[in-house]
């Protein structure tokens, strides 16, 4: 169970707290998702961590869940070219600041160990292991990734995205290196800087 300390301390004070994380900073393809969540005051789900530690099953049902519960939720969908315009750390902390701004609810904000232009916010390091605002967050926006990655596999099939969902790994640099780079590369990622471009 998470340990919620900032949850609690906010609660007790019936102030509303939002959580900001996101999926998609690693992988050299594909966009970054980032996602926001406001749960009900008080609000208990002993399913909810980190979504790294879920299985993809688990994932899938909390999301649902926690669609269901949540006071506001919010995405931001970032683009390759955005990533490559403005570097994989300020296209997050843009997207972040963003959400920190869409709801209009009197509130603290908990970003994953990025740090915002907000007077009311706490980045807080491994924050999805420790927050369950950050956690229900951190499952939004990996299932939606997910979601958009599944998708790109059935107009790229012979990437595989579906397997390894745009990471680096050995089989998806091999099937780069054998059909070239689509528009989903993230040309600013040194393994796609020393491949040939190939739009589609």
């Amino acid at each position: 169970m998470l340990e919620n300390k900032y949850e609690k301390k906010y609660w007790k004070k019936k102030q509303y707290v939002m959580g900001i994380d996101e999926a998609g900073r690693g992988p050299l393809c594909g966009p970054l998702v980032v996602a926001c969540c406001i749960l009900p005051i008080n609000y208990k789900n002993e399913m909810i961590n980190d979504s790294k530690k879920l299985t993809e099953k688990a994932r899938e049902s909390l999301f649902n869940q926690i669609i269901k519960d949540a006071y506001y939720f919010d995405f931001r969908i970032v683009s390759p070219n955005e990533i490559d315009e403005l570097d994989i750390y300020h296209a997050t902390q843009k997207a972040m600041q963003e959400l920190s701004e869409s709801s209009k609810v009197q509130m603290i904000t908990l970003t994953d160990a990025m740090p915002i232009k907000n007077d009311n916010s706490i980045d807080i390091i491994k924050g999805d292991a420790k927050s369950v605002s950050i956690a229900a967050a951190s499952i939004l926006a990996k299932v939606v990734r997910d979601h958009i990655m599944y998708g790109y596999d059935v107009l790229y099939p012979e990437y595989g995205y579906k397997n390894h969902k745009g990471y680096g790994t050995l089989k998806h640099l091999e099937m780069m290196d054998k059909y070239g780079l689509n528009k989903l590369y993230r040309m600013s990622y040194a393994p796609c800087r020393q491949r040939q471009l190939k739009l589609f």
